[in-house]
């Protein structure tokens, strides 16, 4: 195993449960998720003692706590019992913080999971008819994937060798050994799923239909209200950065292209100087959400913060992303440092909002968004700007200012977006 770098590592378990906690506090989780995440810790740590274990987080007794508590799909697990559903996963969130000194929201990496090798070809084989006949979009094909991933890791681990073994009990105790969640994320899952059982029908390699003992979960299209920031917050928070130093221009460049032109974190990180269309004054990108291409105009303001970046605060690298590491290695900016990029500059301008919202990168495209209808402008307009498909998911930001939307939906007359 690496030696840590983090200032955590060495420090007594309970010490550094309490340290992860205040994290996923910060981090905005919910109360349900922490009693589960604290659970599971506690127990964890309790483990340890009990085997005069008394310093900091080891990989073996980790290892050996989940052999002994992750619970089966053929358990049945009592109120007291519940957090053993959770053990896995806690004990590799805590572990990683353990190295890393903070916690990331949570990816599953579909590599480290163990697919029975009879389930291997059935499942590239629906990959490639999710591509070629359902025409997923790459980011939707991924997430789909990774579900049907792990409930053949689940298989596998409860001794299913072949899908032809596959039971209705098997298919209900994976949904539940999936814990509660949110309900948009239930529904994407358990759509997924059935997705994956009605393939497996219909090539005959189960012979019968397994959807019958999903759930339906139904979330309204615009069941959730878009976090929001004042116009004048913006300003604050643009003007508090120091555009002196390096740093100070790569975010300065950044906080720009997601609150004057709304686009999404991933297309920032992705952006490449090719995009930089300078002889035209516009920014073209392919989209990673839809894969659609996409054409913005660079406003005199944000071409000049790109151009400040890219003379005085860019390092001269081979990588043809714009946006790169402020400090070594300077590699290409991820997704977790954009939203810290946000997180650190609103932290120093003081910024604290009436309730409780989002606050990263992405709540500045609902605030574009909102602002757009605010100015009537048209909802087809706004759905060109933010790279839509439809006009369906631009009415979501409608309901920050339903009046607004009302003018929008009248008014025949297409207007540009300012600054």
């Amino acid at each position: 195993m690496k030696a840590s770098s983090s200032r955590f590592a060495e420090l007594p378990l309970e010490q550094l449960i309490e340290h992860a906690l205040y994290q996923l506090l910060k981090l905005r989780y919910s109360r349900n998720a922490l009693k589960r995440y604290r659970t599971v810790w506690q127990h964890f740590a309790a483990h340890c003692r009990e085997a005069g274990q008394s310093g900091g987080y080891s990989e073996e007794m980790a290892t050996r706590f989940i052999e002994r508590y992750q619970a089966t799909g053929s358990e049945r697990l009592t109120a007291q019992t519940g957090w053993r559903r959770h053990v896995n996963f806690g004990v590799l969130v805590l572990g990683a913080f353990a190295r890393v000194g903070r916690v990331d929201r949570p990816v599953v990496c579909t590599a480290q999971l163990h697919i029975p090798q009879a389930m291997k070809k059935p499942l590239s084989d629906f990959e490639q008819f999710c591509r070629e006949r359902l025409h997923l979009r790459p980011t939707s094909l991924k997430e789909r994937m990774r579900t049907i991933a792990v409930f053949l890791n689940y298989l596998g681990a409860n001794g299913i060798s072949t899908l032809d073994q596959l039971q209705p009990d098997r298919v209900t105790s994976f949904v539940i050994s999936r814990g509660p969640r949110k309900p948009r994320s239930a529904s994407r899952g358990t759509s997924d799923l059935r997705s994956f059982l009605r393939y497996l029908l219909q090539r005959q390699i189960v012979h019968r239909d397994l959807t019958q003992v999903l759930p339906t979960i139904r979330v309204p299209l615009d069941g959730t209200i878009p976090s929001v920031w004042d116009p004048e917050l913006v300003r604050k928070l643009l003007d508090v950065i120091d555009r002196t130093s390096p740093r100070g221009k790569r975010d300065y460049a950044i906080l720009l292209l997601a609150s004057r032109l709304g686009l999404r974190v991933s297309d920032i990180r992705a952006l490449r100087l090719d995009d930089l269309k300078w002889d035209t004054a516009t920014i073209e990108i392919r989209q990673s959400k839809t894969g659609a291409t996409l054409s913005l105009p660079m406003s005199e303001q944000i071409g000049e913060a790109l151009i400040d970046y890219l003379k005085s605060g860019r390092p001269q690298t081979a990588h043809r992303e714009v946006f790169l590491r402020a400090r070594l290695p300077f590699t290409p900016i991820l997704d977790s440092h954009l939203h810290h990029v946000v997180d650190e500059w609103r932290t120093r301008a003081g910024i604290q909002f009436r309730t409780p919202q989002r606050r990263g990168l992405h709540s500045l495209r609902h605030t574009l968004a909102t602002r757009l209808l605010q100015r009537e402008t048209p909802l087809h307009v706004i759905s060109d700007i933010l790279g839509h498909t439809t006009s369906a998911s631009t009415m979501i930001y409608a309901k920050a200012d339903v009046e607004s939307l009302r003018a929008a939906a009248l008014d025949p007359e297409e207007v540009c977006h300012g600054e």
